[in-house]
């Protein structure tokens, strides 16, 4: 029997499965140590359902987008399993592991502009799903201070990819403002 192609909804569910599987030993830093596969679901309901974006391709990145960073799963893996799109993208946002912190932080900031617009998606999804993790569960043992470092070094980022969405980036200047109100409240 002949197979039929995979649709979208296919692909993006088969995506959804590998990535719940390469992250299924992974938890949040917050208190209740959150599954982590719900920060890239996080993503995906916050680019389609805010930003619009129905593009199966930016929608399986964006699931995607920790896999080679914070698990074992190579460039091959994804390349040879979903394609080379979807794989470029992921790349693009995916942080060099093997370089300082703080280093890595730097080249988020010099590189957001030069995305591609379905990273730059994928990148504003992920600035916007950090804010509100740390606004209203944030990580054990962050204090104002650091927090206050994230949203603000999250605003450089963002603030390189401008001109991608404006839906994404007016929620990111409203949870950013709120969040920082309040951290300046509690100083």
């Amino acid at each position: 029997m002949e197979s039929k192609p995979e649709n979208s909804l296919g692909l993006f569910c088969r995506v959804l499965k590998f990535a719940a599987y390469k992250h299924k030993s992974q938890r949040r830093k917050d208190a209740e140590a959150s599954p982590y596969i719900n920060h890239p679901i996080s993503l995906a309901d916050i680019l389609s359902n805010v930003g619009g974006v129905d593009d199966p391709i930016v929608l399986c990145a964006a699931l995607l987008h920790d896999t080679i960073e914070d698990t074992e799963t190579t460039e091959k893996e994804i390349r040879e399993a979903f394609g080379e799109k979807i794989c470029t993208i992921v790349l693009e946002v995916t942080d060099d592991k093997s370089l300082p912190k703080d280093e890595r932080k730097r080249l988020q900031i010099t590189h957001a502009g030069s995305s591609s617009p379905e990273a730059k998606l994928v990148k504003l999804a992920d600035k916007i799903s950090n804010l509100i993790d740390i606004a209203h569960s944030p990580p054990k043992g962050w204090n104002m201070e650091r927090k206050r470092e994230y949203f603000d070094w999250s605003k450089s980022v963002v603030d390189q990819v401008r001109g991608t969405s404006p839906s994404l980036e007016a929620l990111f200047d409203n949870i950013y403002s709120d969040g920082r109100k309040k951290i300046s409240e509690a100083d």
